[in-house]
């Protein structure tokens, strides 16, 4: 091997883009993830893209994760994972916007899902009406996210998450994101 090949160290920014509904919890989503890659020491970036987002109304927020300081700041056009919320969205064309062939595809359903990328499917929505009693599923699909790519901890969501909501409201959703880790099949 080269003296060049040996010393040539691979810099990796990861990116993801949410897709859900307002008020299923995207934003928060993005911002816990990054809270949780921040804690198991890497650098991270999370923000919503704002328009005229209503109750209902599509909605996308992102993050990236690296071992490198993050200089960009732009959207995330060419995601390397998407999140998807609610399955009812995928007939738009949004979704799979700038995917890569290598993207992987993580989406909130019960049915069957056709992509030409890699996609992983977990009913987090039964699991949410289980344990919360609401369609809230975003600290559910972290679950799946965690399991699926290995990039940031499990434990480390859970303490975002007790960072971020009050201790009630925290441990609903520190047991809805464990079962839903321990639940996804990769």
């Amino acid at each position: 091997m080269s003296k060049l090949k040996k010393n040539l160290i691979v810099f990796i920014m990861i990116e993801i883009r949410f897709h859900g509904r307002g008020g299923q919890g995207a934003v928060t989503a993005a911002s816990l993830l990054a809270k949780a890659s921040g804690l198991d020491g890497k650098y991270t970036q999370a923000f919503p893209a704002f328009g005229v987002e209503r109750r209902g109304a599509p909605v996308k927020a992102f993050c990236r994760i690296s071992e490198k300081p993050i200089t960009l700041r732009s959207h995330v056009y060419s995601p390397d994972y998407i999140v998807v919320l609610d399955d009812s969205l995928l007939d738009l064309p949004e979704i799979t916007e700038g995917l890569k062939e290598e993207s992987v595809a993580i989406i909130n359903t019960n049915k069957s899902v056709s992509l030409k990328y890699k996609t992983y499917t977990y009913d987090a929505t039964s699991l949410a009406l289980e344990i919360l009693g609401k369609n809230i599923v975003n600290t559910a699909m972290l679950g799946v996210f965690a399991k699926v790519t290995n990039l940031v901890s499990i434990t480390s969501v859970e303490k975002a998450i007790d960072e971020n909501f009050p201790e009630k409201l925290s441990e609903l959703n520190k047991t809805l994101v464990r079962k839903a880790y321990e639940n996804t099949k990769v």
